[in-house]
């Protein structure tokens, strides 16, 4: 995105990174009923969400379900779930899905525009847009594991992607805290799915 674009084109720039960061994101569900977002991560069927969107579920739900952008539902098998984290990866049996673009969390700097997509409220893929707070990484001032971004996140919000103004992923929408959205930086995301492929 140029800085010195037009309001317009800066308008329909966020507009086209919104629509792309909708196609990657899936609404998760169990007993019949959404309990967060998640994050298609990579072809060949992972989807990153956090950890206690899937306890959301509570234990009798049995194995979550998926449903895509474009409307497939897809039972998913949990591969991993981290609490320390709070972060989770379930695979679906599919190989066609629209892959998040990842980008580099430990790059991102405070003052950067971010967008967020999730399902609050039964509301599907909304958008919310804000800065940076605070950035985390080995170069931030406050050694947080967090990102903290002024986002209006929402229940529904959780697992969803956390993306620079190139709909790049930086961070897992996790918790509202202090009124700022938390976001697990993309980096630890990625080295959840990285062990999961390992295996």
């Amino acid at each position: 995105m140029d800085a010195t674009e037009t309001p317009q084109a800066l308008a329909s720039d966020l507009a086209a990174v919104a629509r792309g960061l909708r196609q990657s994101t899936v609404e998760l569900r169990a007993m019949e009923r959404a309990i967060g977002s998640g994050i298609i991560w990579g072809g060949e069927g992972l989807i990153v969400t956090c950890a206690h969107v899937l306890r959301g579920g509570g234990r009798a739900s049995g194995a979550p379900m998926v449903r895509l952008a474009d409307g497939r539902l897809l039972r998913a098998a949990v591969l991993a779930c981290d609490r320390r984290v709070d972060l989770a990866v379930v695979r679906v049996d599919a190989h066609d899905l629209p892959a998040a673009s990842i980008g580099d969390s430990d790059r991102l700097r405070a003052g950067e525009l971010v967008l967020a997509v999730g399902h609050p409220w039964g509301l599907i893929g909304a958008v919310v847009t804000g800065v940076v707070y605070a950035a985390s990484g080995p170069e931030a001032p406050t050694g947080s594991p967090w990102i903290r971004a002024d986002l209006r996140l929402a229940p529904g919000h959780s697992g969803g992607p956390m993306a620079d103004a190139r709909g790049r992923v930086v961070g897992v929408n996790t918790m509202i805290a202090g009124g700022l959205a938390l976001a697990v930086p993309s980096r630890v995301a990625g080295a959840l799915v990285e062990r999961c492929r390992a295996r």
